[in-house]
């Protein structure tokens, strides 16, 4: 989230906001947290981006006043640019779908390997 923000701030001070930018960034962010977030979190990385998303767009900015102009803007954002935001929720799902799958093979090879021949 904290990444998320700053890039928000950063692409607030572009001229336009560009879109694009902030959400290339959102993808490359989802990327590395489905990477690094630890094994037994995993599922908790594909529901925080969505929310990282959300929280850096309050800093992007936009032509809105006041509580209810920032808050049409961030709405304005979430509707007009979701495509960025369902792209990059569903690379960190199979990404963390992957890991899984990979820890849940390797768990059953070591008990395979630790079972007695005999039984």
């Amino acid at each position: 989230m904290l990444l998320m923000a700053a890039f928000g701030a950063l692409v607030g001070l572009l001229p336009s906001g560009v879109p694009v930018a902030y959400g290339s960034a959102f993808v490359l962010v989802c990327v590395a947290a489905a990477l690094w977030v630890r094994p037994a979190e995993l599922f908790a990385a594909p529901v925080a981006m969505p929310l990282a998303y959300t929280v850096g767009l309050f800093l992007v900015g936009g032509s809105g006043k006041g509580v209810a102009g920032l808050l049409q803007d961030v709405f304005t954002g979430l509707a007009l640019h979701a495509v960025w935001l369902y792209a990059g929720t569903l690379l960190a799902g199979l990404i963390v779908l992957v890991r899984k799958t990979k820890l849940a093979l390797e768990r059953r090879r070591r008990r395979r390997a630790k079972a007695p021949q005999g039984a």
